[in-house]
């Protein structure tokens, strides 16, 4: 949280706690009071097991008043909000080891899959490309808010062959999203990266303007032979973890299809929204209002206002 007024605030919070104490020192009054004028013994036993009231209701007033103060203060919050000017870039791997089938059908048909869950799930109006790599990298479809069109180049990706070159896909996402707004980019890969620019540096660069890098590994532990050759598709996790931190995005593994849907489903979701500063004023005064009220209701009912 923070406050437009933090010298309001200070002074908020030295007001608090004289009214605490001014409200303690009623209090001790109103008992010296009733202990002068009551039967001891009797008072005693007939406050002791609600002896809990009069500290709640100086809590409540307390709270109340500090809610009130933080209002004066002017603060926002900082809240997930609907982006409105969303922007994302889908990269798929479209290497040779995507063609293994250690996931089912393959990894590179889970990830078409996965590809058009995120666009199911992403908020009307976000603007998402695709983009295509293995030795190189291409968009196969630009920024449009067209998610059918969207949904429709999946099918143009083409099939697993060559190497990987994760850092080109993503140096080509940075050239090709606006300079402002709501940034994302997602990376769909086994994260064995052979090709093209050091992707940990434009992860970096991405990072520095945010831009957050949301990795998605595919693959299994034991992984398999991609077809036609002798080489064994892997799965580089510690890489694809580095690229999320280095961004500030979050890495995610999928053993199968149905993880990779649901994890890909999930991002469609989450980076739909930013957060933004959101001023709070008007709710901490009301709540400071009701507070009071019901502290005031709640005293008087009692007997415990002092």
């Amino acid at each position: 949280m923070s406050v437009d007024r933090p010298l309001w605030l200070a002074a908020g919070a030295v007001l608090a706690i004289g009214f605490a104490l001014l409200y303690d020192r009623f209090q001790r009054r109103a008992t010296a009071r009733d202990l002068a004028y009551s039967n001891v013994e009797f008072f005693v036993a007939a406050a002791k097991p609600r002896a809990w009231i009069p500290r709640a209701l100086q809590a409540l007033w307390i709270v109340a008043v500090a809610s009130v103060l933080v209002a004066l203060s002017g603060p926002h919050l900082s809240l997930p909000v609907p982006a409105r000017d969303g922007s994302v870039f889908i990269c798929i791997d479209t290497s040779g080891s995507m063609a293994s089938s250690d996931v089912t059908p393959t990894r590179a048909q889970a990830a078409k899959g996965a590809a058009a869950a995120f666009i199911d799930e992403s908020a009307p109006g976000t603007k998402i490309g695709i983009i295509a790599f293995s030795g190189t990298a291409g968009i196969v479809q630009p920024l449009s808010t067209d998610h059918r069109q969207v949904a429709s180049s999946l099918d143009e990706l083409p099939l697993p062959n060559g190497a990987t070159a994760i850092g080109d896909a993503l140096k080509l996402a940075a050239e090709n999203l606006p300079d402002g707004g709501h940034r994302v980019v997602i990376l769909i890969t086994d994260g064995v990266n052979n090709a093209g620019v050091d992707p940990l540096e434009i992860a970096r660069w991405l990072g520095a303007h945010r831009i957050p890098v949301y990795t998605v590994g595919i693959g299994t532990p034991n992984g398999g032979l991609i077809p036609g050759t002798s080489d064994e598709a892997t799965i580089d996790e510690d890489a694809l973890r580095s690229y999320a931190d280095a961004s500030g995005g979050a890495y995610a593994r999928a053993e199968n299809a149905t993880q990779l849907q649901d994890a890909l489903a999930r991002l469609g979701r989450i980076t739909s929204l930013e957060r933004k500063a959101v001023d709070a004023s008007l709710g901490f005064a009301v709540a400071g209002a009701l507070g009071m009220l019901a502290a005031f209701l709640l005293g008087f009912s009692t007997g415990r206002y002092p």
